[in-house]
C-alpha cells in the first residue's frame, strides 16, 4: 500500500501571486495531495446561475503544475448568502424550535429538497468542468456531515419528509401504532400526517418514535450524499471521499459511505481529549499535549471499516486549535507520532490542516504548517521528517486482526433515548472494550452490526448491541470462535420493545435477564475474581457455567459453548481478565502494556507508540516521550511489556 502526505489549502484566502511559491514549498516538504475549494461556493457562484471558474482553473493549474495531486471539494457545507433569499426555509431548526441563522457554516437542513437540488446543480457544474481533468485525483463531498449538531433538524421540511418516510416504512397507520406501542398513554394516530416530530413534548416522547426519527434523519444524510455521488459518478472516475469526524454518531456512517470509495476523518487529538474524555481531570492533564492513547486509533479502525478497507486522514491537527475549551500545543514529536499511527492502521494518506494559519475570521487561532507570516510553524519540521521516513520504510498494509469489535450507530441512538441511568453511553462502553484490547497489544477490526461472515476472526465482542440483526445472528451461528456479549446486548427488538422471551435475544439461550439496575457514580458491585461492575448490572437467570459472581453471590459473568455474557459494565481490572482469558482460549498472543504505551502491527512491522508523559520501556528498548519506533514483526509477541 502506498502512503502519502497532504495538506488543506485555500487559494481564495491568499493573493494569487503567492500560490506558486506555496505549491513549491508544499512539494519540497514532501506533500503529495492538496485539498481545495470545499468552502468556496460564493466564489464559484457569486450570484444565482452566474459562475466564475477562472480563479479555480488557475489554482488547479498552479498546484498540479508543481507536482501536487488535487482533491476537489464540493462546497455545499457553506451555502452563499443569496441562497437564503431564494430558499428562506432551508435553515436547520434546533430541538428547541429556534431557527439557526446564517453567519458561519452548515446552515442547511438535509431534508430541504430545494437546497438538495441546488447542491446537485453546483456539483454538476463542477463535474462537467473538472470531472475528466486528470489533475483532479479525488472528490471530497461536502465537509464534516453533522458537525455543529446539524444532522437532526426539526424544520417543516423534516416533518414532511418524516411523515412520508413513516408511510413508506409501515404502509398502514395501524402497523405504526403497533410497532410503537401507541396504546400506551393514548398515543394512537389515525393517519401519518398527524405524526409530529418528537421534540418539545410535555413529558418524554415515545422511544420508538424517537428512534425512527433518528433513523429518518440519518437516512437524509445518506440521501444528501447520494445526490452528489450520483452526479460525480456520471462525470468522473476519480475516487469519492467524505471527511467524517471524531465521536460523530448522529448518522449511520456505514450507510453514507456505501456511496463513497474512501472514508476519511478529521483527527484533532488535543481538542477532542478535552471535549470527549470520560476519565476525568487527571487523565486530561496527563495527556493534554498528546491526546488519548486510544481515541485516534479507535477512529482509524472505525473508518477503515466504514471505508471497506480504504481510508484517509483528511485533516490532521498540526498545532493548537481554536475551538476547544483549552488549546495547548502538541508535545514536540506528536504530529509525527499521529501520522505514523494512522499509517500503521492502514491510512493511504494523512493530510494536515491547514497550510497557512489564517489571520482573519473564525479560525485565526488555529495553527497551520505555516504561521500567518509564512514562516514555518513547528509542525513543518515533523512533516518533513515523516516524509523522509516514508521514503525509507517499505510499504506494508495492516496485519490481519484476529479480534473484532462490533460498533452500531443505532445502539448509540437507542441508549441516548433510554439510558436508564445517567452515564450509560454506548460509545463509552464500546470504547472501554477497545481500550482494554489495545492495552493487551491486540490489533483490532471494528465491524458493522450486519457483518455476514466472521470466519476470519477468533474473538468477537459486541457489548451493548441493542438488536442482533438476522445477518449477524446467522454469522454467529456459523462462528467457531469466542463471542463476548452484554451488557444490554439483544435487549430490544428492532421496534424498540423488550423481546417477548426477555433479553438477551441472540443465538442460543445462555441466560435470561430478569431485571436491570443502573448504578450511581461511585457505586460498584465487586466481583469475587477481582474488579467490579459499575454503571449497570443485570439479574440473570441461567443454567450456564458461572465464570464470576458478585461478592454477594449473584452470577455476573456466564459462559456456554464459547459464548461469554457480561451482566454488567466491567471496570478495567475485570475487563482485562475477561479478555485475557478469552484470548488465551483462542491462542491469541497478548501483551500487558503500561501507561501510554501502545502497539499496532502492519503486515511486516510492529509500531510502538509512547503517548505517556515519561519515557517507557518496551522489550528492553526505551521509547522516548512522544516517540514512535518500528521493528520487524515478531513471530510470537512477548507476553509482558513493562
Amino acid at each position: 500500500m502506498q502512503r502519502a502526505l497532504g495538506v488543506c489549502y485555500y487559494p481564495e484566502h491568499w493573493p494569487e501571486q503567492q500560490w506558486a511559491d506555496d505549491a513549491r514549498r508544499m512539494v519540497e516538504a514532501g506533500l503529495t495531495y492538496v485539498r481545495i475549494a470545499e468552502f468556496a461556493w460564493a466564489r464559484m457562484e457569486p450570484k444565482p446561475g452566474v459562475y466564475q471558474w477562472d480563479w479555480l482553473d488557475r489554482a488547479i493549474e498552479t498546484l498540479a503544475g508543481a507536482g501536487l495531486k488535487v482533491i476537489l471539494g464540493t462546497p455545499t457545507t457553506t451555502p452563499p448568502r443569496w441562497m437564503l433569499d431564494k430558499w428562506p426555509d432551508m435553515l436547520p431548526v434546533g430541538r428547541d424550535g429556534h431557527v439557526r441563522k446564517f453567519g458561519s457554516r452548515r446552515h442547511y437542513c438535509y431534508s430541504h429538497r430545494g437546497y438538495r437540488d441546488e447542491c446537485a446543480t453546483i456539483t454538476l457544474k463542477m463535474a462537467e468542468r473538472y470531472g475528466r481533468d486528470g489533475r483532479v485525483h479525488g472528490w471530497q463531498l461536502d465537509n464534516e456531515y453533522g458537525n455543529h449538531t446539524t444532522t437532526v433538524s426539526y424544520s417543516a421540511a423534516a416533518r414532511e419528509g418524516f411523515c412520508q418516510w413513516l408511510a413508506d416504512k409501515y404502509r398502514t397507520i395501524d402497523a405504526l401504532n403497533e410497532a410503537w406501542g401507541n396504546v400506551f398513554w393514548s398515543m394512537e394516530y389515525d393517519g401519518f400526517e398527524q405524526v409530529d416530530l418528537p421534540n418539545r413534548t410535555v413529558a418524554e416522547a415515545n422511544p420508538s418514535h424517537w428512534l425512527d426519527f433518528l433513523r429518518y434523519s440519518s437516512d437524509q444524510v445518506a440521501e444528501f450524499n447520494r445526490v452528489q455521488s450520483a452526479v460525480l459518478r456520471a462525470h468522473s472516475d476519480a475516487p469519492l471521499i467524505h471527511n467524517f469526524m471524531s465521536k460523530s454518531t448522529d448518522f449511520d456512517h456505514y450507510k453514507v459511505a456505501a456511496d463513497l470509495d474512501i472514508a476519511s476523518w478529521d483527527s484533532y487529538p488535543l481538542g477532542y481529549l478535552e471535549k470527549h474524555s470520560a476519565l476525568g481531570e487527571a487523565w486530561i492533564e496527563r495527556y493534554a499535549q498528546q491526546g488519548d492513547p486510544d481515541f485516534q486509533a479507535f477512529h482509524h479502525d472505525l473508518y477503515r471499516a466504514v471505508g471497506r478497507g480504504r481510508w484517509w486522514i483528511m485533516e490532521q491537527q498540526p498545532g493548537p486549535v481554536n475551538w476547544a475549551v483549552y488549546n495547548p500545543a502538541p508535545l514536540p514529536g506528536m504530529p509525527r507520532l499521529w501520522a505514523w499511527e494512522a499509517f500503521a492502521h492502514g491510512a493511504e494518506a494523512v493530510c494536515f490542516f491547514r497550510w497557512r494559519q489564517a489571520p482573519f475570521a473564525q479560525e485565526q487561532m488555529h495553527a497551520g504548517l505555516l504561521r500567518p507570516d509564512s514562516a514555518d510553524a513547528p509542525a513543518m519540521a515533523e512533516v518533513q521528517k515523516v516524509a523522509a521516513e516514508m521514503a525509507a520504510l517499505p510499504e506494508a498494509g495492516t496485519a490481519r486482526a484476529r479480534v473484532a469489535l462490533v460498533f452500531d450507530y443505532q445502539s448509540v441512538w437507542a441508549w441516548q433515548i433510554q439510558p436508564q441511568g445517567k452515564g450509560f453511553e454506548y460509545f463509552n462502553l464500546v470504547f472501554d472494550f477497545y481500550r482494554a484490547m489495545r492495552r493487551l497489544g491486540l490489533s483490532i477490526d471494528i465491524i458493522a452490526p450486519d457483518c455476514p461472515d466472521l470466519s476470519q476472526y477468533d474473538l468477537v465482542a459486541m457489548p451493548g448491541l441493542m438488536h442482533v440483526s438476522d445477518a449477524l445472528q446467522q454469522a454467529l451461528r456459523a462462528f467457531g470462535g469466542t463471542v463476548i456479549a452484554g451488557p444490554r446486548t439483544g435487549s430490544k427488538t428492532e421496534d424498540f420493545q423488550i423481546p417477548a422471551g426477555l433479553p438477551p435475544e441472540m443465538p442460543g439461550r445462555i441466560c435470561t435477564v430478569a431485571h436491570v439496575e443502573s448504578l450511581r457514580p461511585g457505586v460498584s458491585r465487586p466481583l469475587s475474581g477481582g474488579g467490579a461492575m459499575r454503571h449497570w448490572f443485570e439479574a440473570l437467570e441461567t443454567q450456564a457455567a458461572v465464570i464470576d459472581r458478585l461478592a454477594s453471590g449473584e452470577p455476573a459473568i456466564v459462559a456456554e459453548d464459547k459464548v461469554i455474557y457480561l451482566a454488567g459494565w466491567p471496570d478495567d481490572e475485570a475487563l482485562q481478565r475477561v479478555l485475557e482469558t478469552a484470548c488465551a482460549g483462542e491462542g491469541i498472543p497478548t501483551l500487558r502494556l503500561s501507561g501510554g504505551l501502545r502497539v499496532r502491527d502492519s503486515q511486516t512491522h510492529r509500531f510502538v507508540f509512547n503517548y505517556g508523559p515519561d519515557p517507557a520501556l518496551f522489550e528492553g528498548q526505551t521509547i522516548a516521550v512522544a516517540d514512535v519506533i518500528w521493528q520487524d514483526l515478531p513471530d510470537t509477541p512477548t507476553k509482558e511489556a513493562n
